[in-house]
């Protein structure tokens, strides 16, 4: 290693800057242990040399089981650029275990799958891989035709399965065909992927009872190393252990010194901390007061304005002179996490439910109807399927709801959980847009005394081991609905009050039958009698 000079840039990796003729750095990742072994043989300059190579992207790399090999060192990584780049199968060696093989195939994966206990005999497979990061929307912008056949493979319904939450990576599909593929085979796993890409995979094994054993997730600093914004991570998972288990730890890097969390799978959920999660499971119940999505329209340069000297200013600067009768204020999610709640914008709500034909604009709003007929072909090209078949200018997330008096909301965006009282301003009830969520309330009363519950120490505790803060949307529905308002007020001694305001029946709840709050905390549908001494106690909510 005469001339070549390695940096230490933390405990498990050293870096050797870029000189001469080579094209890109070079990292070698490696403990103190395997740093003095590398001083016994000459791979530290198999790593410069590959970093000469034409079309070298980024780093030559270097596993931890880096040595001597014939261009590339064992363990030697790198990635080519498809125009101007090389492929090398033989840039390690051509020694028996030591070389590869490039060659095309018809085989298919069930092919694959029926011989794949042939290849087990001896001792367990290892498979590494880093398949591609993007979304299934990704590749059919830019064109892609290699996709998995369509189908719900995620198992949403609904709403759900016609708008994002359906779009995966397409990293997600092959994991999971993957783990399917292996079972009943030992190997052990080492995958480079999105971290909530693992989340989701590990998900769809424990649910469908592969035979996972213990799983790790060890964070990796994207930004530093690939030069992309994303959180990433390496997923380590053993398979054919002979037993399944549903929890897996999260690691500060890739070794297994500092572990950050457990997360695991909780009554066909995912909670991001186990322990957390344990203390205050109590909270974990029904939703007796329904949390819905804010406006959609998919169209914010036309249905969103601001206002300028009693004009309505759009997202292209057109400026309107438009009927009250349909412009609401709007708040957004910048506006939610950031308690901005004097509404600046307004929108356009062409229907009080989905259901609502819209041509009655016409009648009741001759110039509303004429701004929208002027901007027919933005809204009619629409990509979202959500507004098939539906009426003519038609929006989403709207409903009876959408126009209660006040509302508990919350930004999904973003990591702080802030609950906000949303009350009216002008007459008019405020709108939030399809990126926060709410429950509606009588009044802002109410919604303060709900917001006040779901910020208090005890919520946050108990919302925090729910949520992923490095997912796309942090706060969701599905984490929202498991919060039981009846039992956060007895842990905040205001159950009287808080039966009081679920028992409104101008407001919905999730359920569809009436029940029946009793003070000794059971609940019974409406046909059952309630004893005349706890009577007084009671209360209905749908």
């Amino acid at each position: 290693m005469s001339e070549i000079k390695l940096e230490k840039l933390d405990d498990n990796r050293l870096l050797l800057p870029q000189t001469g003729g080579m094209k890109v750095p070079g990292i070698i990742y490696a403990n103190e242990k395997i740093y003095q072994l590398l001083k016994g043989d000459e791979s530290a300059k198999q790593v410069a040399n590959v970093a000469h190579l034409p079309g070298i992207v980024n780093y030559s790399l270097a596993m931890p089981d880096v040595h001597w090999g014939y261009g590339f060192p064992i363990g030697g990584v790198a990635a080519f650029d498809l125009d101007g780049g090389i492929i090398s199968p033989g840039g390690v060696g051509y020694d028996i275990n030591c070389g590869c093989r490039l060659m095309t195939t018809n085989l298919t994966l069930g092919d694959i799958k029926a011989r794949l206990s042939d290849l087990t005999t001896a001792q367990p497979l290892l498979i590494i891989g880093n398949p591609p990061w993007i979304t299934n929307a990704g590749m059919g912008v830019i064109g892609g035709k290699n996709l998995p056949e369509k189908s719900n493979f995620q198992g949403h319904g609904g709403f759900a399965a016609k708008t994002g939450k359906a779009n995966f990576d397409i990293s997600e599909w092959m994991l999971m065909k993957l783990l399917e593929a292996l079972q009943g085979t030992r190997a052990t796993i080492a995958m480079l992927c999105k971290t909530a890409t693992a989340r989701k995979v590990l998900r769809h094994a424990w649910l469908n009872g592969f035979d996972v054993g213990p799983s790790s997730l060890h964070l990796i600093d994207a930004a530093a190393e690939f030069g992309v914004s994303v959180d990433a991570c390496l997923l380590y998972t053993h398979m054919g252990t002979g037993g399944t288990e549903s929890t897996a730890t999260v690691y500060r890097a890739l070794s297994f010194d500092e572990p950050l969390q457990t997360f695991g799978l909780f009554a066909g959920e995912l909670v991001s901390d186990i322990d957390a999660y344990r203390a205050l499971r109590d909270l974990d119940g029904l939703e007796y007061r329904k949390w819905r999505s804010g406006v959609k329209h998919d169209a914010v340069q036309v249905m969103e304005f601001t206002r300028d000297n009693g004009s309505f200013v759009n997202g292209l600067g057109e400026r309107y002179e438009l009927e009250e009768d349909y412009i609401f204020p709007l708040l957004k999610s910048s506006d939610l996490a950031n308690g901005r709640l004097r509404p600046k914008r307004f929108i356009l709500m062409t229907q009080h439910r989905v259901a609502d034909l819209t041509d009655k604009i016409q009648r009741n709003a001759p110039k509303t109807w004429r701004y929208l007929v002027d901007h027919a072909k933005q809204l009619d090209n629409r990509g979202s399927s959500i507004y098939a078949k539906r009426a003519q200018f038609a929006i989403f997330g709207v409903g009876d709801y959408s126009f209660s008096p006040a509302k508990v909301a919350i930004s999904g965006l973003y990591k702080n959980i802030n609950f906000q009282a949303v009350g009216s301003t002008g007459g008019k009830p405020i709108m939030v847009d399809d990126t926060c969520y709410f429950i509606p309330c009588d009044s802002k009363a109410e919604a303060e005394f709900f917001a006040d519950m779901l910020n208090s120490e005890t919520a946050q505790r108990f919302i925090s081991a729910l949520v992923f803060t490095d997912a796309k949307r942090p706060v969701t529905i599905d984490v929202l609905k498991r919060i039981d308002l009846k039992k956060l007020a007895e842990h905040a001694g205001q159950e009287t009050m808080a039966v009081e305001y679920l028992s409104s029946p101008s407001l919905e709840s999730s359920h569809q039958r009436l029940l029946v709050f009793e003070a000794r905390e059971e609940y019974r549908t409406k046909k059952s009698t309630v004893p005349s001494k706890t009577r007084r106690h009671a209360s209905q909510v749908r």
